[in-house]
């Protein structure tokens, strides 16, 4: 299983589904990040937390212990 926080930079992958429960999972979902939503891994901080991602026409930044969360293909 991959998830996005193994991705490298400048890799588009796919989402395939989103693990976690509760608030965590709806936010991540409300954020735009669904099945089969592409994404492209833009750059990782110096100290490799946060990530930044494009998705959907818009950039976004999540943690690590986040991207963990989201399997992709």
């Amino acid at each position: 299983m991959k998830t996005l926080k193994d991705a490298k930079v400048g890799q588009t992958v796919t989402v395939k589904t989103v693990r976690g429960e509760g608030p965590t999972r709806r936010r991540l979902m409300d954020m735009g990040i669904t099945r089969n939503t592409k994404i492209l891994i833009r750059k990782f901080a110096p100290l490799g937390d946060p990530v930044e991602l494009a998705l959907r026409g818009y950039e976004l930044t999540i943690r690590l212990s986040e991207a963990e969360l989201i399997e992709v293909a």
